[in-house]
């Protein structure tokens, strides 16, 4: 036990003074004493990590200052986006009034004996056998029964059916209840078009008792004939197909519609015109 012991002290001192000789000589070369190195050995890793924590404070600050000017400018963005959305609604709104006000006028200048109220749309009503939508205006305004509705471009629409003082139901032109002498304009041929329902042509008129020898031809243009109902020259729709009835006898032709019925927003009734 005494020679372990006396071992331990031998190796305690030499380390001792390899460590003290080791420092002189660091000492000679930095210029530094030995309690500066000591020193400078204890604070420098508590410098680095104290060093290293305010690199981390500093990197979650700047993350966290971007963030919150990246949601502030997010917020801003979508802020300026809803009101370019708005400003677009709105010249969009004014553009179509516009159109439908030149169109109008242009309505006005080929026909200036008519009298037009102008009516939105408020409501839409289709079953198995009629199709019908009630307007804005009514006999306030000079609405009455059996008046004709047309769109700013002179397409159209249908016939007043009845009227309150405030409201006018129209019945369109798709209802098979409603039948519009008509012209098919590149021939001169006439012929009654009717509402595609009553023959289960969904989307379609239907226009009869055409001559058996016509020619008819597909986009050929169908308009009214004039009537004490409705203005000459009004259009009612477009040739799509064409075929004999039943009998063999007449030809009838398809036509698509010159207006969408529900997607109609404004109509203007017909109060006055000159049907001579």
């Amino acid at each position: 036990m005494k020679h372990f012991f006396s071992t331990r002290v031998r190796v305690v001192l030499v380390i001792a003074i390899l460590l003290a000789v080791g420092l002189a000589v660091i000492s000679d070369l930095t210029g530094l004493s030995v309690p500066d190195m000591v020193v400078k050995g204890v604070l420098t890793p508590i410098r680095s990590g104290a060093s290293r924590l305010a690199d981390g404070a500093q990197r979650i600050y700047n993350y966290v200052f971007e963030y919150e000017s990246l949601a502030a400018e997010n917020a801003a963005l979508k802020e300026q986006l809803a009101e370019m959305e708005d400003e677009a609604r709105r010249a969009d709104s004014v553009s179509r009034e516009n159109s439908y006000l030149r169109s109008v006028i242009g309505l006005k200048e080929n026909n200036p004996s008519w009298e037009l109220v102008d009516a939105y749309v408020i409501s839409r009503s289709s079953q198995e056998w009629s199709s019908t939508f009630t307007v804005s205006r009514g006999s306030n305004a000079g609405i009455k029964e059996g008046m004709c509705a047309i769109t700013a471009n002179g397409e159209v629409v249908g016939l007043v059916s009845e009227v309150g003082s405030n409201y006018a139901q129209i019945k369109s032109v798709m209802d098979s209840s409603l039948e519009i002498s008509s012209t098919i304009s590149a021939s001169g041929y006439n012929g009654m078009v009717q509402g595609g329902y009553a023959s289960g042509l969904n989307g379609l008129l239907r226009m009869n008792y055409l001559p058996s020898s016509a020619v008819i031809r597909n986009n050929d243009q169908v308009v009214t004939s004039g009537s004490m109902v409705y203005p000459r020259n009004l259009i009612v729709g477009y040739v799509v197909d064409a075929g004999f009835d039943d009998a063999g006898v007449a030809k009838y032709a398809l036509l698509k519609p010159a207006v969408d019925v529900g997607n109609l927003e404004l109509v203007f009734i017909v109060t006055q015109y000159d049907a001579g």
